[in-house]
């Protein structure tokens, strides 16, 4: 199944995608109480919003070893987390902005893991029970300012520097999610390549470790990391994220 959200005249909906039409989502989908409703249009007439609304985003550095290879540094014992704030989500379509406080920007392709439910101290081999879905992801990153500062919330804290999206595609077994493309393109020019098979954290270690220090919400998002080929975005560019089976998130930079 493919859930995503639309603005619509009466706000934000929910929507199941079924091909090129969009049905209204009626009921919780995290909590596995809905139901399709009526059409509500077609998926390139409507206007894309992240989604999900997560409590929080926790995403991974240098999980892909020649990412870390590119930026001249090791590949970590344990998973490297660090947070980006809700204000930074945006959906497809929606601008990228550059902050005046950075000369590089970058993008930074990544497979973004949705939670389905509330868990605390997740074994390993329950993990993928507690994942809802997954869908495309950019960890935005000011990479001068990530440089300057030695710490990373800053360089990934902007607002509009976590677009997410088209939607989240629920039905992908591990084994589909475990072994995705991933492609970023910037005005049409593939910029990275990558497989989430070359994880160096696989999603279920990620999960595990991440409930370990804090609790997991549903709608909360995982970035997972991303490969090597990470460069910059300027004004008027237009950045996609690729992941085979999710589709492709699209964003103008501004």
């Amino acid at each position: 199944m493919h859930i995503g959200r639309i603005m619509t005249e009466d706000g934000p909906q929910l929507v199941i995608v079924e091909g090129d039409v969009l049905y209204a989502l009626l009921g919780d989908p995290f909590h596995g109480r809905f139901q399709r409703g009526d059409p509500l249009g077609y998926a390139e007439a409507a206007s894309w919003l992240a989604p999900c609304i997560p409590s929080k985003i926790i995403a991974v550095g240098r999980n892909y070893v020649e990412h870390a290879r590119e930026h001249d540094v090791e590949v970590p014992p344990e998973p490297l987390i660090f947070l980006k704030p809700p204000s930074a989500v945006i959906g497809p379509g929606s601008a990228i902005r550059l902050p005046p406080q950075s000369q590089r920007v970058e993008h930074e392709a990544e497979l973004a893991v949705v939670i389905g439910r509330r868990g605390k101290d997740i074994p390993e081999h329950k993990a993928w029970d507690y994942v809802f879905g997954v869908t495309c992801g950019n960890d935005v990153t000011a990479r001068d300012l990530q440089r300057r500062d030695g710490q990373w919330t800053r360089s990934k804290g902007f607002d509009t520097f976590c677009p997410l999206g088209p939607w989240i595609v629920t039905h992908l077994s591990p084994e589909e999610i475990s072994n995705a493309e991933i492609l970023c393109r910037v005005n049409g020019e593939v910029r990275q390549r990558g497989n989430t098979r070359e994880m160096v954290f696989p999603v279920p270690k990620l999960i595990a470790y991440i409930s370990s220090v804090m609790t997991l919400e549903p709608g909360d998002v995982i970035l997972t990391g991303t490969p090597a080929g990470v460069g910059p975005l300027r004004s008027g560019d237009w950045v996609e994220v690729e992941i085979q089976g999710i589709g492709v998130l699209r964003n103008p930079v501004q």
